[in-house]
C-alpha cells in the first residue's frame, strides 16, 4: 500500500476510535425521563368565558378537583404526570384539575348550558403536538348530555419549538392552539373546527429515575427477640395517643376567594402573592402546615395552631397573613390569623367560620374537605371592607393525623418555581425563540459539548493528517522525488 494510503487509513481509523468513545456519552444523555410535577395554564377560549359569564348567559364557572385560576383568565391545572424522551423529542404531560361551565338558567333550575373540561393532556410527538381533555357537554337545543374521555381536543402549534436534548424542567409558553373536529363535537358545537383557542403555557420537572440496586435481606427477628412485643407496644402506645387526642401532624387549606386572588394579580392590583414561613402554594389554595395542638375524636373537636404565612402585595394593597389558627367545636369552625395591614397588626383575628359535621377520624385521620366558608365581620375588616359579612369565602379542607401512620392528603403538585402570573390569553404568541422550552438551555449546551467534542476530533484529525504529510514527504525524499509548494 502506498504511503499515503497507509497514513489516511490511520488517520481515519483514529477520528473513528475517537468518535466512537464520544457517542456514547451523548446516548447516555438522552436517558427517557419521568415528568413528575407541574402545572399547565389555559384560558380555554376567552370568548367563551365572556359570553358565559355575561349578560346573554348569565351564567358562571366552578373549579374541580384542585384547579385554580390566576392572572386574566387562566386556569391552572396541576400535578402533571407523564414521560419525556429527549433522544425523540416525545412527550406528554397529563395534568388534575377541571372547569365547569354553566348559563342560561331554566326555570327548572336546570341550565340549557352545561360543559366541564377536565384533565387536560398534552401530548407531543413527531413534531407535532395535540391537547387532549375529558369533556361532558350538553347539546344546544336538545339538550343531550355527552361525556367523552380524552378527546383530542385541540391541535398545538409547535413551530420553532425543539423538544430533542432537554434535562428538566420543560417550559413551553403561549403556544398557539387550535379546535379539531373532535374537539368541536365535544364542545357541543359553540364552534367550528379550525376555530383559534386560547395558547397554552406549561412547566414540568422531570425526574430520572435511579437504578435499581437490589437490597441486601435483613435478618428475621425470632419470636423470642422481642420484636413482637416492641411492635405491640408501640400500636398500644398510638392507639392511647388516638384516643387521648394527640395531634401528630395537622394542615390546614384555603384560598381565600378566588375573586380576591384573581383581583391581586389582575390588570388593577397588578401584584402577587409571596408564601413564607412554610406556607405551601397548591395552586387554588394555600396549605399551612405542621399542626399542633389538641383533638378530641369523641367531641370532634380540634385547637390547633399552623406555620407559615402569606403575603398579598400589588396596587394600595399589603396584606399579610400568619399564624393561622383552627379551633373546630360543637359542628362549626373557626379560622383565625394575625393580620398585618398598611403596618399595622392585629393578632388572632378570627376571618372565617366553616362547617365541621363529621369531624370524627378514620384510619387515625380526621379530615374536612372544602367545607363551606362565610366572612366574620372582623374579616371584613383585615380585607378592608372589600366584601361583606356574610360573604361567601373559599372553602376550608382540613386534615389532622391521630395516628402516626396516617398520611395527610397530598398538596395539588405545581412544579419548581411556580409563579402566580402567567401571560393571559391576550398576550402575543412570542417568537419561535421564545417559545421554546426550557429544554433548550440544556440542549444548546449539550450541543455546544458535542461541537466541542467534534472541534478536538477534528484537531486529532488535521494533526494526523498533518503527520501523514510529513512522513509522504519524507518518505518521497529518501525516494528521490519532490513535493510542488505555493509560493511565498
Amino acid at each position: 500500500m502506498p504511503p499515503y494510503r497507509t497514513a489516511r487509513a490511520f488517520a481515519v481509523a483514529l477520528l473513528a476510535a475517537l468518535l466512537g468513545a464520544l457517542l456514547p456519552a451523548t446516548a447516555a444523555h438522552a436517558a427517557q425521563s419521568t415528568v413528575q410535577g407541574g402545572r399547565l395554564d389555559w384560558g380555554i377560549k376567552k370568548s367563551f368565558q365572556t359570553y358565559v359569564t355575561g349578560p346573554i348567559a348569565n351564567g358562571g364557572y366552578r373549579l374541580t378537583s384542585g384547579a385554580a385560576t390566576v392572572g386574566a383568565g387562566q386556569f391552572r391545572f396541576h400535578s402533571a404526570k407523564g414521560s419525556y424522551d429527549p433522544a425523540t423529542g416525545a412527550f406528554e404531560a397529563r395534568f388534575g384539575g377541571g372547569v365547569h361551565f354553566t348559563g342560561h338558567r331554566t326555570s327548572s333550575g336546570s341550565h340549557e348550558l352545561d360543559l366541564s373540561v377536565s384533565r387536560p393532556t398534552v401530548r407531543i410527538a413527531g413534531g407535532r403536538g395535540t391537547l387532549h381533555v375529558d369533556m361532558v357537554s350538553k347539546a344546544r337545543g336538545t339538550g343531550k348530555v355527552t361525556s367523552t374521555s380524552q378527546v383530542p381536543f385541540a391541535s398545538l402549534n409547535l413551530s420553532g419549538i425543539n423538544m430533542k436534548g432537554g434535562s428538566g424542567p420543560i417550559r413551553l409558553a403561549n403556544v398557539p392552539a387550535t379546535l379539531t373536529t373532535q374537539g368541536a363535537t365535544a364542545f357541543a358545537g359553540f364552534y367550528t373546527a379550525g376555530t383559534a383557542l386560547d395558547p397554552i403555557s406549561l412547566s414540568v420537572d422531570l425526574v430520572n429515575a435511579p437504578p435499581k440496586q437490589e437490597q441486601p435481606k435483613q435478618p428475621q427477628p425470632s419470636a423470642s427477640s422481642g420484636a413482637k412485643d416492641t411492635k405491640d407496644s408501640k400500636d398500644t402506645k398510638d392507639s392511647k395517643d388516638a384516643a387521648q387526642g394527640a395531634v401528630r401532624d395537622a394542615a390546614v387549606d384555603w384560598g381565600v376567594r378566588r375573586t380576591f386572588r384573581e383581583y391581586v394579580t389582575g390588570s388593577i392590583a397588578q401584584g402577587k402573592w409571596t408564601l413564607a414561613d412554610g406556607a405551601q402554594d397548591g395552586g387554588a389554595l394555600f396549605r399551612f402546615p405542621k399542626g399542633t395542638g389538641a383533638y378530641d375524636a369523641q367531641k370532634q373537636s380540634l385547637d390547633a395552631s399552623f406555620v407559615g404565612s402569606v403575603r398579598f402585595t400589588g396596587e394600595n394593597l399589603d396584606l399579610t397573613l400568619s399564624k393561622v389558627t383552627a379551633k373546630v367545636t360543637g359542628g362549626t369552625g373557626t379560622l383565625r390569623a394575625d393580620v398585618v395591614s398598611a403596618g399595622v397588626t392585629t393578632k388572632a383575628v378570627p376571618l372565617i367560620t366553616f362547617a365541621a359535621k363529621d369531624f370524627a377520624p378514620k384510619e387515625g385521620l380526621a379530615t374536612l374537605t372544602e367545607a363551606p366558608a362565610t366572612l366574620t365581620a372582623d374579616g371584613a375588616k383585615a380585607f378592608g371592607n372589600m366584601y361583606k359579612a356574610g360573604t361567601e369565602m373559599d372553602p376550608v379542607s382540613l386534615a389532622v393525623a391521630v395516628d402516626a401512620k396516617a398520611q395527610l392528603p397530598a398538596l395539588p403538585d405545581l412544579g419548581s418555581d411556580a409563579g402566580t402570573a402567567t401571560p393571559s390569553a391576550s398576550t402575543p404568541v412570542p417568537a419561535a425563540s421564545d417559545a421554546a422550552p426550557a429544554a433548550s438551555s440544556s440542549e444548546s449546551s449539550s450541543w455546544s459539548t458535542t461541537a466541542t467534542y467534534l472541534a478536538i476530533g477534528a484537531g486529532v484529525l488535521v494533526a494526523a493528517l498533518a503527520l501523514a504529510f510529513v512522513v509522504v514527504r519524507r518518505r518521497r525524499a529518501t525516494d528521490g522525488t519532490t513535493t510542488d509548494t505555493a509560493a511565498g
